[in-house]
């Protein structure tokens, strides 16, 4: 088990993305300027924490499918965000305790707490390493990685609500590309992205908050997430809202609609 770097200071000046997500969830480890701009987004977008909600949802039933039907035993979870439980490798243990994984962020806020994220069974490992999605190469590299994963074996590569956080200016696909180039065949992509397709003036105003907040985003539409499996087989539903993504039961009629969660899921296998 790693022992992450000392934490850097947290900026506290402007509203952060993780934080905001923090209490979308209900969390406590975010602070007045992001609960405020949280406040903000949820008085444009009520759906919000549905949204958030079944982001955390759909990561546990790709992971428990991923481990029960595709023989993954590993992972690699990149913008982990602020550890919120069941995290990823205590979903994955549950099913195969052997299970090994792998977070990445650079956010200071969650290096602070990557202790939780680093309890692992036993058998399995976990470690957390501060790396930048942005340069895909030195996460990849990075020698704590080496030490719990395996990547001449398969590896579920997972990205949740994290790549509408880069802009095509920032070559999302190229990066994404970049990432599965590295791992063999059997291996697989979980990813969940925010949609603009069933309310785009609404996801307007979200979108601004974010970026006058000082967090570029760009959010895509169902074909344009779609291109981020090329190449893969897409397990059914394919690409699919994320609350109809291989529900547990039928909601019934506490289902949420699809413009509450606006987010687009899929999992894909590398051939």
């Amino acid at each position: 088990m790693s022992t992450p770097h000392a934490a850097r200071d947290i900026d506290t000046s402007r509203p952060h993305s993780a934080r905001m997500y923090d209490y979308y969830l209900g969390g406590k480890d975010h602070f007045d300027i992001d609960k405020k701009a949280a406040e903000s987004v949820a008085a444009a977008y009520p759906g919000v924490f549905v949204c958030a909600r079944e982001n955390r949802a759909f990561m546990h039933r790709a992971t428990r499918v991923l481990a029960r039907e595709h023989g993954i035993r590993q992972w690699l979870d990149i913008g982990t965000g602020i550890p919120t439980e069941p995290n990823l490798h205590q979903v994955a243990q549950a099913v195969v305790p052997e299970a090994r994984v792998v977070y990445a962020d650079n956010d200071p806020l969650v290096l602070k707490y990557a202790e939780r994220l680093m309890r692992s069974t036993p058998q399995g490992r976990t470690t957390y390493i501060e790396a930048d999605v942005n340069d895909p190469e030195a996460l990849l590299n990075a020698p704590e990685l080496a030490e719990v994963l395996d990547l001449s074996r398969p590896v579920a590569l997972s990205l949740n609500a994290l790549m509408h956080f880069i802009t095509d200016a920032q070559d999302p696909y190229g990066i994404v590309g970049r990432l599965l180039g590295a791992l063999p065949s059997g291996s697989a992509l979980a990813l969940s992205h925010c949609t603009p397709d069933f309310d785009p003036p609404t996801w307007q105003k979200v979108t601004d908050i974010y970026t006058n907040a000082g967090t570029p985003v760009q959010i895509r539409s169902q074909k344009d997430v779609a291109r981020f499996f090329d190449g893969l087989d897409l397990l059914d539903p394919g690409i699919t809202v994320g609350h109809r993504w291989r529900p547990d039961a039928p909601a019934g009629d506490t289902a949420p609609t699809d413009a509450e969660v606006s987010l687009w899921t899929g999992v894909g296998i590398k051939r």
